[in-house]
Protein backbone atom coordinates (compact mmCIF):
# COMPACT_ATOMS: atom_id res chain seq x y z
CA UNK A 1 0.00 0.00 0.00
CA UNK A 2 1.57 3.65 -0.77
CA UNK A 3 1.74 6.03 1.70
CA UNK A 4 -0.52 9.11 0.63
CA UNK A 5 1.27 12.13 -0.35
CA UNK A 6 1.95 14.19 3.31
CA UNK A 7 0.98 17.99 3.06
CA UNK A 8 3.83 20.01 4.36
CA UNK A 9 1.85 22.83 4.63
CA UNK A 10 -1.12 21.54 6.88
CA UNK A 11 2.24 19.30 9.04
CA UNK A 12 3.20 22.93 9.91
CA UNK A 13 -0.20 24.80 10.59
CA UNK A 14 -1.45 21.91 13.05
CA UNK A 15 1.64 19.62 14.57
CA UNK A 16 -0.45 17.19 15.86
CA UNK A 17 -0.66 15.83 11.89
CA UNK A 18 3.22 14.99 12.74
CA UNK A 19 1.79 12.17 15.20
CA UNK A 20 -1.04 11.01 12.62
CA UNK A 21 1.88 10.57 9.76
CA UNK A 22 3.82 8.74 12.20
CA UNK A 23 0.99 6.65 13.37
CA UNK A 24 0.31 5.30 9.82
CA UNK A 25 3.44 4.66 8.41
CA UNK A 26 3.81 2.32 11.60
CA UNK A 27 0.91 0.30 10.83
CA UNK A 28 1.84 -0.06 7.35
CA UNK A 29 5.80 -1.24 8.49
CA UNK A 30 3.92 -3.61 10.90
CA UNK A 31 1.41 -4.83 8.24
CA UNK A 32 -1.48 -3.69 10.07
CA UNK A 33 -2.67 -1.15 7.80
CA UNK A 34 -6.49 -3.21 7.29
CA UNK A 35 -6.86 -3.96 10.68
CA UNK A 36 -9.96 -2.93 11.73
CA UNK A 37 -9.25 -1.97 15.07
CA UNK A 38 -5.87 0.13 14.04
CA UNK A 39 -7.92 1.68 11.35
CA UNK A 40 -10.48 3.19 14.00
CA UNK A 41 -7.65 4.62 15.84
CA UNK A 42 -5.83 6.06 12.56
CA UNK A 43 -9.26 7.68 11.73
CA UNK A 44 -10.03 9.10 14.89
CA UNK A 45 -6.71 10.47 15.21
CA UNK A 46 -7.56 12.64 11.79
CA UNK A 47 -11.10 13.80 13.64
CA UNK A 48 -8.83 15.01 16.40
CA UNK A 49 -6.45 16.99 14.27
CA UNK A 50 -9.08 18.92 12.21
CA UNK A 51 -9.67 20.53 8.94
CA UNK A 52 -5.89 20.52 8.47
CA UNK A 53 -6.21 16.19 8.57
CA UNK A 54 -8.26 16.42 5.47
CA UNK A 55 -6.65 15.81 2.40
CA UNK A 56 -4.70 13.18 3.95
CA UNK A 57 -7.87 11.47 5.38
CA UNK A 58 -9.97 11.22 2.23
CA UNK A 59 -6.64 9.30 0.79
CA UNK A 60 -6.57 6.85 3.76
CA UNK A 61 -10.60 6.52 3.65
CA UNK A 62 -9.89 6.05 -0.61
CA UNK A 63 -7.45 3.14 0.25
CA UNK A 64 -10.20 1.26 2.83
CA UNK A 65 -11.16 -2.18 1.05
CA UNK A 66 -14.97 -1.98 2.52
CA UNK A 67 -15.07 0.52 4.86
CA UNK A 68 -18.07 0.13 7.68
CA UNK A 69 -20.78 2.25 9.43
CA UNK A 70 -17.47 3.67 12.04
CA UNK A 71 -15.10 4.71 9.23
CA UNK A 72 -18.27 6.79 7.33
CA UNK A 73 -19.02 8.40 10.85
CA UNK A 74 -15.64 9.48 11.53
CA UNK A 75 -14.72 10.32 7.72
CA UNK A 76 -18.36 12.57 7.86
CA UNK A 77 -17.42 14.43 10.91
CA UNK A 78 -13.93 15.52 10.09
CA UNK A 79 -15.56 17.34 7.32
CA UNK A 80 -16.17 21.00 7.51
CA UNK A 81 -17.95 21.23 4.77
CA UNK A 82 -21.43 20.49 4.74
CA UNK A 83 -22.00 19.75 1.01
CA UNK A 84 -19.10 16.89 1.40
CA UNK A 85 -20.57 16.03 4.71
CA UNK A 86 -23.55 14.70 2.45
CA UNK A 87 -22.00 13.89 -0.28
CA UNK A 88 -20.33 11.20 1.77
CA UNK A 89 -23.66 10.13 3.55
CA UNK A 90 -25.11 9.53 0.00
CA UNK A 91 -21.98 7.42 -0.87
CA UNK A 92 -22.68 5.61 2.16
CA UNK A 93 -26.41 4.94 1.88
CA UNK A 94 -25.56 3.77 -2.15
CA UNK A 95 -22.57 1.15 -0.95
CA UNK A 96 -25.42 -0.27 1.66
CA UNK A 97 -23.52 0.86 4.46
CA UNK A 98 -26.13 1.30 7.33
CA UNK A 99 -26.23 4.58 8.74
CA UNK A 100 -26.92 4.48 12.75
CA UNK A 101 -27.63 6.74 15.69
CA UNK A 102 -23.92 8.49 15.91
CA UNK A 103 -24.52 9.17 11.87
CA UNK A 104 -27.17 11.77 11.93
CA UNK A 105 -25.81 14.33 14.11
CA UNK A 106 -23.38 14.71 12.49
CA UNK A 107 -25.49 14.72 8.89
CA UNK A 108 -27.85 16.96 10.26
CA UNK A 109 -25.56 19.49 11.50
CA UNK A 110 -24.28 19.52 7.85
CA UNK A 111 -28.03 19.55 6.47
CA UNK A 112 -28.60 22.64 8.85
CA UNK A 113 -25.64 24.09 7.10
CA UNK A 114 -27.41 23.45 3.95
CA UNK A 115 -30.38 24.64 5.15
CA UNK A 116 -32.12 21.29 4.22
CA UNK A 117 -33.51 18.65 6.93
CA UNK A 118 -37.10 17.67 6.15
CA UNK A 119 -35.82 14.66 3.76
CA UNK A 120 -33.06 13.46 6.42
CA UNK A 121 -36.05 13.21 9.28
CA UNK A 122 -38.13 11.28 7.38
CA UNK A 123 -35.27 8.57 6.63
CA UNK A 124 -34.73 8.64 10.14
CA UNK A 125 -38.57 7.63 10.48
CA UNK A 126 -37.77 5.18 7.95
CA UNK A 127 -34.79 3.69 9.59
CA UNK A 128 -36.54 3.41 13.22
CA UNK A 129 -33.96 5.96 14.73
CA UNK A 130 -36.01 8.26 15.88
CA UNK A 131 -36.61 7.76 19.24
CA UNK A 132 -32.67 7.54 20.20
CA UNK A 133 -32.30 10.90 21.95
CA UNK A 134 -29.55 11.73 20.51
CA UNK A 135 -31.16 11.75 17.15
CA UNK A 136 -33.68 13.98 18.50
CA UNK A 137 -31.44 16.19 20.09
CA UNK A 138 -29.59 16.85 16.78
CA UNK A 139 -33.30 17.14 15.05
CA UNK A 140 -34.73 19.98 17.55
CA UNK A 141 -30.84 21.93 16.97
CA UNK A 142 -31.25 21.11 12.85
CA UNK A 143 -34.88 22.26 12.91
CA UNK A 144 -34.01 25.93 14.77
CA UNK A 145 -30.71 26.43 12.63
CA UNK A 146 -33.32 26.27 9.58
CA UNK A 147 -36.07 28.54 11.00
CA UNK A 148 -38.59 26.25 11.64
CA UNK A 149 -39.48 26.15 15.02
CA UNK A 150 -42.61 24.10 14.26
CA UNK A 151 -40.59 21.15 13.43
CA UNK A 152 -38.54 21.72 16.30
CA UNK A 153 -41.27 22.03 18.88
CA UNK A 154 -42.79 18.63 17.88
CA UNK A 155 -39.68 16.73 18.07
CA UNK A 156 -39.18 18.22 21.55
CA UNK A 157 -43.14 17.19 22.35
CA UNK A 158 -42.91 14.18 21.45
CA UNK A 159 -39.66 13.12 23.63
CA UNK A 160 -40.53 10.96 26.45
CA UNK A 161 -37.18 11.33 28.11
CA UNK A 162 -35.29 15.04 27.97
CA UNK A 163 -31.98 15.69 28.91
CA UNK A 164 -29.89 18.97 29.23
CA UNK A 165 -28.80 18.62 25.47
CA UNK A 166 -32.79 18.58 24.42
CA UNK A 167 -34.13 21.81 27.09
CA UNK A 168 -31.00 23.83 25.82
CA UNK A 169 -31.53 22.47 22.41
CA UNK A 170 -34.98 23.96 22.11
CA UNK A 171 -34.48 27.21 23.84
CA UNK A 172 -31.53 27.93 21.56
CA UNK A 173 -34.06 27.17 18.66
CA UNK A 174 -36.64 30.28 20.55
CA UNK A 175 -34.03 32.72 21.27
CA UNK A 176 -32.31 32.46 17.77
CA UNK A 177 -35.41 32.75 15.80
CA UNK A 178 -36.57 35.87 17.92
CA UNK A 179 -38.87 34.14 20.27
CA UNK A 180 -37.57 35.74 23.16
CA UNK A 181 -40.51 34.70 26.09
CA UNK A 182 -41.07 31.55 24.72
CA UNK A 183 -36.90 30.80 25.22
CA UNK A 184 -37.59 32.62 28.68
CA UNK A 185 -40.76 30.15 29.62
CA UNK A 186 -39.02 27.58 28.19
CA UNK A 187 -36.40 28.19 30.69
CA UNK A 188 -38.86 28.60 33.52
CA UNK A 189 -40.30 24.82 32.76
CA UNK A 190 -36.74 23.79 32.54
CA UNK A 191 -35.98 24.96 35.99
CA UNK A 192 -39.17 22.75 37.06
CA UNK A 193 -37.90 19.36 35.73
CA UNK A 194 -35.82 16.90 38.12
CA UNK A 195 -32.35 16.86 38.22
CA UNK A 196 -31.23 18.98 35.47
CA UNK A 197 -28.85 22.64 36.51
CA UNK A 198 -28.71 25.07 33.37
CA UNK A 199 -25.26 25.05 31.72
CA UNK A 200 -23.07 27.54 29.99
CA UNK A 201 -24.57 26.38 26.72
CA UNK A 202 -28.13 26.44 28.02
CA UNK A 203 -26.98 30.33 29.52
CA UNK A 204 -25.57 31.73 26.63
CA UNK A 205 -29.13 31.00 25.04
CA UNK A 206 -31.17 32.43 27.74
CA UNK A 207 -28.71 35.56 27.22
CA UNK A 208 -29.65 35.50 23.68
CA UNK A 209 -33.00 35.64 24.43
CA UNK A 210 -33.14 38.61 27.15
CA UNK A 211 -30.72 40.57 24.52
CA UNK A 212 -33.57 40.54 21.87
CA UNK A 213 -35.61 41.83 24.40
CA UNK A 214 -33.65 44.89 25.64
CA UNK A 215 -34.94 43.72 29.18
CA UNK A 216 -32.19 45.01 31.46
CA UNK A 217 -34.64 43.80 34.55
CA UNK A 218 -34.46 40.32 33.06
CA UNK A 219 -30.87 40.18 32.20
CA UNK A 220 -30.24 41.37 35.82
CA UNK A 221 -31.93 38.54 37.34
CA UNK A 222 -30.20 36.48 34.95
CA UNK A 223 -26.78 37.76 35.63
CA UNK A 224 -28.42 37.17 39.22
CA UNK A 225 -28.92 33.50 38.41
CA UNK A 226 -25.18 32.21 37.31
CA UNK A 227 -23.93 33.59 40.39
CA UNK A 228 -26.41 31.55 42.50
CA UNK A 229 -26.16 28.97 40.16
CA UNK A 230 -22.39 28.68 41.04
CA UNK A 231 -21.88 28.83 37.14
CA UNK A 232 -18.16 29.46 36.07
CA UNK A 233 -18.11 32.89 34.44
CA UNK A 234 -15.56 31.61 31.62
CA UNK A 235 -14.81 34.15 28.60
CA UNK A 236 -17.78 33.29 26.64
CA UNK A 237 -20.37 33.47 29.30
CA UNK A 238 -19.02 37.46 30.41
CA UNK A 239 -18.52 38.03 26.90
CA UNK A 240 -21.97 37.89 26.21
CA UNK A 241 -23.89 39.32 29.67
CA UNK A 242 -21.19 42.68 28.89
CA UNK A 243 -23.29 42.20 24.93
CA UNK A 244 -26.83 41.34 26.49
CA UNK A 245 -26.19 44.58 29.24
CA UNK A 246 -24.93 46.71 26.15
CA UNK A 247 -28.12 46.05 24.24
CA UNK A 248 -30.73 47.00 27.18
CA UNK A 249 -28.70 49.75 27.42
CA UNK A 250 -26.98 49.04 30.53
CA UNK A 251 -23.17 50.50 29.97
CA UNK A 252 -22.23 50.66 33.28
CA UNK A 253 -23.25 47.33 34.08
CA UNK A 254 -21.20 46.04 31.38
CA UNK A 255 -18.11 48.02 31.80
CA UNK A 256 -18.48 46.33 35.69
CA UNK A 257 -18.28 43.14 34.14
CA UNK A 258 -15.65 43.72 31.65
CA UNK A 259 -13.22 44.89 34.60
CA UNK A 260 -14.31 41.77 36.28
CA UNK A 261 -12.82 39.41 33.78
CA UNK A 262 -9.54 37.64 34.79
CA UNK A 263 -9.68 36.84 31.12
CA UNK A 264 -10.40 38.28 27.79
CA UNK A 265 -10.46 37.79 24.54
CA UNK A 266 -10.24 39.79 21.25
CA UNK A 267 -13.98 39.06 20.94
CA UNK A 268 -14.63 40.81 24.54
CA UNK A 269 -13.38 43.67 23.27
CA UNK A 270 -14.96 43.83 20.25
CA UNK A 271 -18.27 42.96 22.09
CA UNK A 272 -16.95 45.77 24.56
CA UNK A 273 -16.06 48.58 22.31
CA UNK A 274 -19.63 48.27 20.10
CA UNK A 275 -21.41 48.66 23.03
CA UNK A 276 -19.55 52.24 23.99
CA UNK A 277 -20.25 53.02 20.28
CA UNK A 278 -23.53 52.84 19.78
CA UNK A 279 -24.52 54.42 23.26
CA UNK A 280 -22.38 57.75 22.18
CA UNK A 281 -19.40 57.18 24.04
CA UNK A 282 -17.20 57.85 21.10
CA UNK A 283 -13.94 58.90 22.84
CA UNK A 284 -14.17 55.96 25.28
CA UNK A 285 -14.52 53.49 22.50
CA UNK A 286 -11.95 54.33 20.49
CA UNK A 287 -9.40 54.64 23.95
CA UNK A 288 -10.85 51.12 24.60
CA UNK A 289 -9.40 50.14 20.82
CA UNK A 290 -6.03 51.53 21.43
CA UNK A 291 -6.01 49.73 24.98
CA UNK A 292 -6.90 46.59 23.14
CA UNK A 293 -3.55 46.70 20.88
CA UNK A 294 -1.42 47.72 23.91
CA UNK A 295 -2.66 44.67 25.52
CA UNK A 296 -1.24 42.81 22.48
CA UNK A 297 -4.38 41.54 21.32
CA UNK A 298 -3.94 42.23 17.36
CA UNK A 299 -7.07 41.01 15.46
CA UNK A 300 -4.80 40.20 12.05
CA UNK A 301 -2.71 38.03 14.53
CA UNK A 302 -5.48 36.10 15.98
CA UNK A 303 -8.14 33.53 14.53
CA UNK A 304 -11.46 33.04 15.62
CA UNK A 305 -13.86 29.99 15.95
CA UNK A 306 -17.24 30.24 15.21
CA UNK A 307 -19.17 29.40 18.21
CA UNK A 308 -22.30 30.09 20.14
CA UNK A 309 -21.32 34.05 19.67
CA UNK A 310 -20.23 33.79 15.71
CA UNK A 311 -22.92 36.18 15.20
CA UNK A 312 -20.32 38.74 16.26
CA UNK A 313 -17.93 38.01 13.87
CA UNK A 314 -18.72 38.17 10.07
CA UNK A 315 -18.91 34.71 8.27
CA UNK A 316 -19.19 36.01 5.03
CA UNK A 317 -15.84 37.65 5.07
CA UNK A 318 -14.59 34.27 6.89
CA UNK A 319 -13.73 34.43 10.13
CA UNK A 320 -10.60 35.93 10.69
CA UNK A 321 -11.23 38.70 8.07
CA UNK A 322 -15.07 38.79 9.49
CA UNK A 323 -13.51 39.71 13.01
CA UNK A 324 -11.14 42.52 11.68
CA UNK A 325 -13.86 44.20 9.67
CA UNK A 326 -16.35 44.39 12.76
CA UNK A 327 -13.63 45.61 14.89
CA UNK A 328 -12.76 48.41 12.86
CA UNK A 329 -16.90 48.77 11.68
CA UNK A 330 -17.53 48.97 15.79
CA UNK A 331 -14.45 51.76 16.14
CA UNK A 332 -15.57 53.95 13.30
CA UNK A 333 -19.42 54.15 14.27
CA UNK A 334 -17.67 55.36 17.67
CA UNK A 335 -16.11 57.77 16.11
CA UNK A 336 -19.16 58.92 13.92
CA UNK A 337 -21.09 58.96 17.16
CA UNK A 338 -18.80 61.08 18.85
CA UNK A 339 -17.95 63.37 16.27
CA UNK A 340 -14.40 62.22 15.84
CA UNK A 341 -14.09 63.08 11.83
CA UNK A 342 -10.20 62.81 12.26
CA UNK A 343 -9.57 60.21 14.24
CA UNK A 344 -12.10 58.07 12.37
CA UNK A 345 -10.20 58.71 9.07
CA UNK A 346 -7.10 57.45 10.50
CA UNK A 347 -8.99 54.02 11.56
CA UNK A 348 -10.49 53.99 7.99
CA UNK A 349 -6.59 54.46 6.68
CA UNK A 350 -5.43 51.63 8.66
CA UNK A 351 -7.58 49.37 7.00
CA UNK A 352 -5.32 49.40 4.57
CA UNK A 353 -1.92 50.28 6.04
CA UNK A 354 -2.28 48.13 9.39
CA UNK A 355 -4.05 45.15 7.90
CA UNK A 356 -3.08 44.97 3.99
CA UNK A 357 -7.03 44.43 4.18
CA UNK A 358 -9.62 46.96 1.10
CA UNK A 359 -12.28 48.23 3.24
CA UNK A 360 -15.91 46.95 2.74
CA UNK A 361 -18.89 48.95 1.85
CA UNK A 362 -19.63 48.87 5.23
CA UNK A 363 -16.39 50.72 6.49
CA UNK A 364 -17.35 53.52 3.81
CA UNK A 365 -21.01 53.93 5.17
CA UNK A 366 -19.10 54.67 8.26
CA UNK A 367 -17.34 57.43 6.86
CA UNK A 368 -19.95 58.51 4.70
CA UNK A 369 -22.15 58.90 8.13
CA UNK A 370 -19.42 60.19 9.93
CA UNK A 371 -18.86 63.40 7.44
CA UNK A 372 -22.61 63.62 7.34
CA UNK A 373 -23.16 63.84 11.23
CA UNK A 374 -20.21 66.47 11.13
CA UNK A 375 -21.67 68.44 8.26
CA UNK A 376 -19.21 68.12 5.99
CA UNK A 377 -21.59 67.07 3.02
CA UNK A 378 -19.28 68.08 0.28
CA UNK A 379 -16.57 65.87 1.12
CA UNK A 380 -19.25 63.42 2.05
CA UNK A 381 -20.23 63.88 -1.93
CA UNK A 382 -16.56 63.57 -2.66
CA UNK A 383 -16.07 60.57 -0.89
CA UNK A 384 -18.59 58.52 -2.55
CA UNK A 385 -17.60 59.67 -5.54
CA UNK A 386 -14.00 58.03 -5.20
CA UNK A 387 -15.25 55.08 -3.71
CA UNK A 388 -14.01 51.82 -5.79
CA UNK A 389 -16.75 49.95 -6.06
CA UNK A 390 -20.74 51.54 -6.62
CA UNK A 391 -22.22 52.88 -3.99
CA UNK A 392 -25.58 50.89 -2.80
CA UNK A 393 -28.69 52.80 -2.24
CA UNK A 394 -28.05 52.40 1.57
CA UNK A 395 -24.89 54.90 0.97
CA UNK A 396 -27.19 57.55 -0.43
CA UNK A 397 -29.64 56.91 1.88
CA UNK A 398 -26.71 57.99 4.85
CA UNK A 399 -26.13 61.03 2.80
CA UNK A 400 -29.94 61.88 2.23
CA UNK A 401 -30.40 62.07 5.69
CA UNK A 402 -27.46 64.24 6.83
CA UNK A 403 -28.29 66.50 3.86
CA UNK A 404 -32.22 66.56 5.32
CA UNK A 405 -30.92 67.33 8.63
CA UNK A 406 -28.42 69.82 7.79
CA UNK A 407 -31.00 71.77 5.43
CA UNK A 408 -28.73 71.51 2.16
CA UNK A 409 -31.87 70.88 -0.04
CA UNK A 410 -30.00 70.69 -3.29
CA UNK A 411 -27.58 67.89 -2.20
CA UNK A 412 -30.31 66.21 -0.22
CA UNK A 413 -32.41 66.28 -4.16
CA UNK A 414 -28.81 64.98 -5.80
CA UNK A 415 -28.99 62.37 -3.41
CA UNK A 416 -32.25 61.76 -3.92
CA UNK A 417 -32.04 60.79 -7.58
CA UNK A 418 -29.22 58.46 -6.71
CA UNK A 419 -31.38 56.54 -4.40
CA UNK A 420 -34.31 56.67 -7.19
CA UNK A 421 -31.65 54.89 -9.56
CA UNK A 422 -30.66 52.06 -7.39
CA UNK A 423 -34.42 51.50 -5.54
CA UNK A 424 -36.93 53.93 -6.68
CA UNK A 425 -40.06 52.16 -4.40
CA UNK A 426 -38.34 52.71 -0.45
CA UNK A 427 -41.35 54.98 0.88
CA UNK A 428 -38.86 56.21 3.75
CA UNK A 429 -36.57 58.32 1.26
CA UNK A 430 -39.94 60.03 -0.11
CA UNK A 431 -41.03 60.79 3.37
CA UNK A 432 -37.60 61.74 4.53
CA UNK A 433 -37.46 64.64 1.61
CA UNK A 434 -41.18 65.84 2.39
CA UNK A 435 -40.48 66.65 5.63
CA UNK A 436 -37.67 68.11 4.93
CA UNK A 437 -39.42 70.61 2.10
CA UNK A 438 -41.90 71.57 5.01
CA UNK A 439 -39.64 72.40 7.70
CA UNK A 440 -38.34 75.29 4.96
CA UNK A 441 -41.68 75.94 3.96
CA UNK A 442 -41.08 74.77 0.27
CA UNK A 443 -45.03 73.57 0.49
CA UNK A 444 -45.28 73.53 -3.63
CA UNK A 445 -41.95 70.77 -3.41
CA UNK A 446 -43.48 68.83 -0.72
CA UNK A 447 -46.86 68.45 -2.38
CA UNK A 448 -44.89 67.29 -5.55
CA UNK A 449 -43.53 64.42 -3.37
CA UNK A 450 -46.40 63.64 -1.88
CA UNK A 451 -48.08 63.38 -5.56
CA UNK A 452 -45.09 61.18 -6.69
CA UNK A 453 -46.05 58.54 -3.66
CA UNK A 454 -49.61 58.22 -4.25
CA UNK A 455 -48.73 58.15 -7.89
CA UNK A 456 -46.42 55.11 -7.56
CA UNK A 457 -49.34 53.53 -4.86
CA UNK A 458 -46.43 54.32 -1.90
CA UNK A 459 -47.59 54.66 1.63
CA UNK A 460 -45.43 55.15 4.77
CA UNK A 461 -46.07 51.66 6.91
CA UNK A 462 -47.30 52.24 10.04
CA UNK A 463 -44.99 51.40 12.93
CA UNK A 464 -45.61 48.88 15.46
CA UNK A 465 -43.90 48.65 19.48
CA UNK A 466 -44.49 45.18 21.66
CA UNK A 467 -46.43 46.67 25.28
CA UNK A 468 -47.06 44.97 28.09
CA UNK A 469 -50.51 44.11 29.11
CA UNK A 470 -49.70 46.65 32.47
CA UNK A 471 -47.96 49.03 30.00
CA UNK A 472 -51.54 49.34 28.16
CA UNK A 473 -53.56 51.10 31.09
CA UNK A 474 -50.84 54.34 30.36
CA UNK A 475 -51.76 54.18 26.44
CA UNK A 476 -52.93 57.99 25.47
CA UNK A 477 -57.06 57.75 24.95
CA UNK A 478 -56.01 59.38 21.43
CA UNK A 479 -54.12 56.49 20.01
CA UNK A 480 -55.61 53.89 17.72
CA UNK A 481 -55.00 50.41 18.78
CA UNK A 482 -55.99 47.39 16.45
CA UNK A 483 -55.20 44.06 15.70
CA UNK A 484 -54.63 42.61 12.13
CA UNK A 485 -55.57 39.15 11.01
CA UNK A 486 -51.98 38.52 10.47
CA UNK A 487 -50.98 39.68 13.91
CA UNK A 488 -51.13 37.22 16.44
CA UNK A 489 -51.32 38.26 20.53
CA UNK A 490 -47.83 36.87 21.37
CA UNK A 491 -49.30 35.48 25.13
CA UNK A 492 -47.03 34.37 27.47
CA UNK A 493 -49.36 33.07 30.50
CA UNK A 494 -45.37 32.04 32.18
CA UNK A 495 -44.95 33.46 35.73
CA UNK A 496 -41.50 33.01 36.59
CA UNK A 497 -40.93 30.90 39.85
CA UNK A 498 -39.08 33.20 42.62
CA UNK A 499 -39.23 36.17 40.72
CA UNK A 500 -39.71 39.65 42.21
CA UNK A 501 -43.35 41.27 41.20
CA UNK A 502 -41.97 43.79 39.47
CA UNK A 503 -40.00 40.97 36.78
CA UNK A 504 -42.60 39.29 35.84
CA UNK A 505 -44.67 39.12 32.58
CA UNK A 506 -47.58 37.71 32.08
CA UNK A 507 -48.38 39.08 28.74
CA UNK A 508 -47.22 40.74 25.30
CA UNK A 509 -49.71 41.88 22.77
CA UNK A 510 -48.79 43.78 19.51
CA UNK A 511 -50.36 47.58 19.51
CA UNK A 512 -50.28 49.51 16.08
CA UNK A 513 -50.24 53.20 16.94
CA UNK A 514 -50.93 55.67 14.07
Amino acid sequence: MKLPRRDPINAYINPSMNNVYKFHARLIKTGLRNDAVSLRRLLLSFAAAGPASLPYARSVFARIPSPDTFAYNTIIRTHSSPSHAVSLFSTMRRDGVYPDHFTFPFVLKACARLHVGHDAHGLIIKLGLDSDIYVQNALISSYGSIGSVAGALDVFDEMPVRDLVSWSSMISCFANNNLGYEALGLFQEMQLARNLKPDEVTMLSVISAVSSLGALELGKWVDAYISRAELNRTVSLSTALIDMYSRCGSVDDSINIFNGMPVKNILTWTVWINGLAVHGHGEEALEVFHKMKEAGLKPDHLTFRAGPEHRLGGDRLGPKRGLIFKIIFNVLVACSYGGLVEEGQGIFESIKIDYGMEPTVEHYGCMVDLLGRAGLLEKAFDFVDTMPTRPNAVIWRTLLGACVKHNELKLAEKAKEKIYELDPNHDGDYVLLSNAYDRVGRWDEKANVRNSMRDKKLGKKPGYSLLSAEDMATLPIRATCYMTSKMRSIVSATIVKNWPLHLRFESVMTVIVS
